[in-house]
């Protein structure tokens, strides 16, 4: 069943995605690694461009389905960032993604038909799967994806730092969802590594970013990671908030948690930005597929 966006984000409602692209430029300056725009700028591709102040802003807006816009786009432009050096990072970020954009697309497809409306016609309505219904896309879109290949070396001592930070050693397998184990990885944002840590986050957990970035170390970014996954679990009491705060960040989280008075991630999930109500679905899916677990049982 797909569930309508509440009245309180009526404003956001009236928005089409013409709109929301238009503002994506603005978004793009203010959110775009400046690693990333060099790069660009030395390739000189202005398409590559556009798709990241694209992208980057619906993945930020509530909208999770308007992904569905950029799903040819996101195909076509992946292999021209794998293509060139400077631009190959984020071309590995951007392929642990592509499933983002399908699934939007499966969505869309998937969504009611148009009411008519009377005249004048009345804002758009805009709509969310319910949280149900992205666990159940989530597990059929990865339910014959093979293991990364680069998985199976590393898996075993990523286990181990996580079983060592007492973290679920099963939440390694969060590398595939952030990076597919590939520790080159790095996100438009700013953000590196098999975990995908953020500055801010690796400097809070002791890594260094100078002279040497030690994030790209895979045995360091998983020893932050697994730190700050169990520093969320103890704030937020819960794996799916916890894994929405790690990838929206805490203060979002617990602002969205105080605004609707819950207490659980699908009360605020349609609210969240639509990166994350993908990740987290897409997290738990992939523990079911290479566990045979949920997030409920982990403890």
């Amino acid at each position: 069943m797909f569930v309508f966006a509440p009245a309180t984000v009526a404003l956001a409602q009236v928005l089409d995605l013409d709109q929301l692209l238009e503002g994506a430029e603005e978004w793009a300056r203010e959110n775009l690694d400046e690693s990333l725009l060099e790069a660009l700028e030395q390739i000189d591709d202005e398409r590559l461009k556009k798709f990241f102040e694209d992208a980057g802003g619906l993945l930020r807006s509530q909208w999770m389905v308007d992904l569905a816009s950029l799903k040819e786009q996101a195909k076509l432009v992946t292999p021209l960032l794998l293509a060139h050096e400077e631009t190959k990072p984020y071309g590995l970020w951007l392929t642990t993604r592509l499933d983002y954009f399908d699934v939007a697309d499966a969505f869309q497809k998937a969504a009611p038909p148009p009411i008519d409306e009377p005249k004048p016609p009345a804002p758009p309505r805009r709509f969310v799967p319910s949280p149900e219904k992205q666990r159940s896309i989530w597990r059929s879109t990865l339910s014959n994806r093979p293991v990364p290949y680069s998985a199976g070396d590393q898996l075993p001592r990523l286990k181990a730092i996580f079983r060592a930070e007492k973290v679920p050693p099963s939440l390694a397998w969060l590398a595939e969802v952030e990076s597919s184990f590939n520790p080159r990885a790095r996100s438009p944002a700013g953000a590196v590594g098999l975990y995908q840590l953020m500055p801010a986050t690796a400097k809070q957990y002791g890594l260094s970013l100078w002279p040497r970035d030690e994030r790209y170390d895979p045995e360091r970014n998983a020893v932050a990671s697994a730190r700050h996954l169990r520093r969320l679990r103890d704030r937020f009491k819960d794996w799916p908030l916890a894994l929405a705060a790690y990838n929206t960040g805490e203060g979002n989280i617990q602002r969205h948690l105080n605004r609707a008075k819950a207490s659980t991630f699908d009360e605020i999930s349609r609210q969240l930005p639509a990166e994350t109500q993908l990740y987290v679905p897409k997290v738990e899916a992939t523990l079911h597929r290479r566990e045979g677990i949920t997030l409920a049982s982990l403890r």
